[in-house]
């Protein structure tokens, strides 16, 4: 079993078939085939099933996979450490939409001029999504919103954010509960984290007894906020990102509307690359602010 076998098989499993795993590693159709079959001659086992048309891994096929990922990582880790070479290749990054809006422009701008010859691959999702393909394997690294009680993941604690409620700007003060007991509650779908906290603080009533508008995009949800349409919960340092001229800000609970959010990653599995985004924010985060930059918009890294 060589590596090479190992990252085309991986290109196939992520891709979905050997066309388009083609397509990704540059080489041709045929030669991918070839090396899959050689693969599964190999161990003596089917990594493959045909459904429809696309290629899913069989319960061989998974095992393997999980081995992969660790070998491959486990390879680019002893060669940079040998070489102390700069990381170098793909970083699987999953982030908050918030996040990604509000938070990360600057760090992967940092990022990609400090280590050019990584590829970031970025995902956005739900909190528990990402949780998900973290754990899987399918991301390397996530910003998602809570710190995961899974002992398999490590965390580290990096932006404090501040929920509020939001409403057209012509509505008075959102106090309680009873104060939205006739409206629309836009919000993202379920395994979002900050939907856990609407949920927290409408009590007993919960969300399953109003109106709820599923989105997956904030600037859709603040758009229709500002429209009338119903209420939200959203981050305020989206807010500072995106004309919120006509939306008015509702405070919540501080124990409710203050949160610390984490980048996750596999312990003792973290690749090159994510050591490298680690000591990076840590080195953000540690900065003296400077009072003078009033150009720059969004929340510092804290």
């Amino acid at each position: 079993m060589e590596l090479s076998d190992l990252r085309i098989f991986k290109a196939v499993a992520e891709e979905g078939g050997i066309l388009r795993a083609a397509r990704k590693l540059h080489r041709v159709q045929s030669n991918v085939t070839t090396r899959i079959k050689r693969l599964e001659a190999s161990i003596g086992a089917q990594l493959f099933f045909r459904e429809r048309q696309r290629l899913v891994l069989s319960p061989n096929g998974k095992l393997l996979l999980a081995y992969a990922d660790k070998l491959l990582n486990l390879a680019e880790e002893a060669q940079a450490a040998i070489s102390r070479r700069s990381p170098a290749g793909v970083l699987r990054l999953g982030a908050l939409e918030s996040t990604s809006a509000s938070r990360l422009p600057v760090v992967l701008a940092r990022f990609h001029e400090t280590f050019p010859e990584v590829r970031v691959e970025l995902l956005t999702g739900t909190n528990d999504a990402l949780t998900a393909a973290v754990k899987d394997r399918r991301l390397d690294a996530a910003f998602v919103a809570e710190s995961p009680r899974d002992k398999a993941l490590t965390s580290m604690p990096l932006f404090r954010e501040t929920l509020v409620l939001i409403s057209a700007g012509d509505r008075p003060r959102l106090v309680g509960p009873r104060d939205i007991r006739d409206d629309s509650l836009i919000t993202f779908p379920n395994g979002c984290a900050y939907r856990r906290v609407l949920e927290r603080w409408l009590g007993r009533r919960g969300l399953g007894a109003m109106r709820v508008l599923e989105m997956s995009s904030y600037h859709a949800i603040i758009a229709c906020v500002a429209s009338g349409t119903g209420v939200a919960l959203v981050p305020e340092s989206v807010l500072n990102v995106v004309n919120a001229e006509r939306i008015a800000r509702h405070p919540l609970p501080k124990a409710l509307g203050e949160l610390v959010t984490p980048l996750i990653w596999r312990a003792a599995e973290a690749s090159p690359s994510v050591i490298a985004l680690c000591e990076l924010l840590n080195e953000k985060r540690k900065a003296p602010r400077n009072p003078t930059a009033q150009h720059v918009r969004g929340p510092p890294v804290v």
